[in-house]
């Protein structure tokens, strides 16, 4: 079995949209914060305003929504000041998909100064919630010695944390820990094990792979 040197896999980190279900605490909105959502996105400003309302009263869902228009432009002009000003609230309140976006926030110097060590910060607090997305890019940070000393072990710690929950980059990182003997023992039937279960989602490179490993 022959033993290849492949490059990790960076992270391609993305805000969070997702929107849970959540209803506002605005009684005079006449509509949930989800119904609010959806009009803001078709251009509705008196729904921001609504939504506004609610997180001004502390509203974490409509803070984490606010924070959405504010990225995307939804009915208001984009600003990601005013997108990180709200996820900040909503995140120390703790909405775990307000502390990734922080965290991005901070790594990507989007709305706030460029500061690894905050982005870090956010990324674990969110990670420590079970969130599969912060829990690879703070493996992603280990990796790189990003905001903290460089560290496989905890790279691996963490993506096998969000690789058990089904992370495709976190597997195939994983995969090649286990392949390369970083952060973890060298075990080829292991790294076999994580790479097959990225090659049957339909990913080639881990198919790829895995012919190179029976090669």
């Amino acid at each position: 079995m022959k033993h290849f040197h492949l490059v990790l896999v960076l992270s391609c980190l993305a805000l969070a949209a997702m929107l849970p279900a959540c209803h506002s605490n605005a009684s005079n909105a006449g509509q949930d914060e989800k119904q609010l959502q959806k009009a803001a996105e078709q251009g509705d400003s008196e729904a921001v305003k609504l939504l506004r309302m609610a997180a001004e009263q502390g509203d974490v869902k409509a803070q984490f929504r606010l924070g959405k228009c504010y990225l995307t432009g939804d009915g208001v002009e984009k600003d990601m000041t005013e997108a990180a000003k709200w996820w900040r609230m909503a995140a120390e309140q703790g909405d775990v998909l307000a502390q990734y976006n922080l965290g991005v926030c901070y790594q990507n110097g989007d709305g706030v100064k460029e500061d690894l060590t905050e982005a870090v910060k956010w990324f674990r607090k969110a990670a420590e919630q079970g969130n599969a997305v912060a829990q690879f890019s703070l493996g992603i940070c280990y990796l790189h010695g990003d905001g903290v000393e460089k560290d496989m072990a905890q790279a691996a710690k963490w993506w096998r944390m969000a690789a058990d929950q089904g992370n495709v980059m976190a597997q195939y990182n994983l995969g090649l820990c286990y392949q390369r003997g970083e952060g973890v023992e060298q075990d080829y039937a292991e790294a076999v094990k994580w790479f097959r279960k990225v090659a049957e989602q339909d990913n080639e490179p881990a198919k790829e792979t895995l012919k190179e490993q029976d090669d």
